[in-house]
């Protein structure tokens, strides 16, 4: 009977033991309420706090970090301390997610950006390999301020309307009498450098409603530089 204790003790033991070790979580994430899809896939480790979750994927797609935040899990809520949610200090690995788990990230809360996350696998740490890291992805991340997920919408299906053909005409109309002249005299006549003036900021407005184009290597690369640590703090 003795001995049965002891070789139950040792299984325990080695359960704990086991369950301490780091081990990788890998997500998907993707933006709710967008059309085309943004979506990331990431790799972190189980000792990643939720603090530092959010640094993560504040890199991985593409936000500044300069508001509130939230995770909520199991219907607890995780983040920015003026919001009253609990300290975002726990582990990944301390929430005990399975595999298919999901769970809500909120980033600016007065239009909130809603990300939803599942849990994909649970893996063993690579040997050389670099955590956190992102594995794949698609779909530019929107503009900050730019009014939450309705607008977004909207400045990406009027990016390329009617106003801006009228601009591109004014800008290549400007470019081929350039080309014709050889000269720029055109500039001299003050109400057709206004116009092309106006065009061009017009032009390059609209162009800033495309958002920030998503790379993956350079991503990866502002990971391996800790810039998720960074961000993980102007917030708080």
């Amino acid at each position: 009977m003795k001995s049965a204790k002891r070789a139950a003790r040792k299984t325990v033991g080695k359960a704990a033991a086991s369950e301490d070790e780091v081990f990788i979580l890998q997500f998907r994430v993707w933006l709710n309420n967008v059309n085309p899809m943004v979506w990331r896939r990431v790799q972190v480790a189980s000792t990643t706090t939720l603090r530092e979750f959010h640094g993560v994927l504040q890199v991985v797609m593409g936000w500044e970090g300069i508001h509130l935040y939230q995770f909520i899990i199991h219907t607890a809520r995780y983040g920015s301390w003026e919001t009253g949610a609990r300290s975002p200090t726990m582990t990944l690995g301390e929430l005990k997610l399975r595999k298919g788990s999901r769970f809500l990230y909120e980033y600016d809360l007065n239009i909130p950006w809603k990300h939803e996350i599942r849990l994909e696998e649970r893996q063993p740490v690579k040997p050389g390999a670099h955590y956190p890291a992102c594995k794949g992805g698609d779909g530019d991340c929107p503009k900050e301020d730019c009014g939450g997920p309705e607008a977004w919408m909207w400045r990406q299906d009027n990016a390329f309307g009617y106003e801006t053909m009228n601009d591109l005409e004014i800008t290549t109309d400007f470019l081929r009498e350039v080309a014709e002249t050889k000269s720029l005299a055109v500039l001299d006549d003050p109400d057709h450098a206004e116009e092309l003036r106006a065009s061009l900021g017009r032009l390059k407005e609209r162009a800033s409603w495309l958002g920030d184009r998503f790379e993956r290597r350079k991503t990866n690369e502002c990971l391996q530089q800790g810039e998720h640590l960074n961000l993980m703090h102007q917030q708080m």
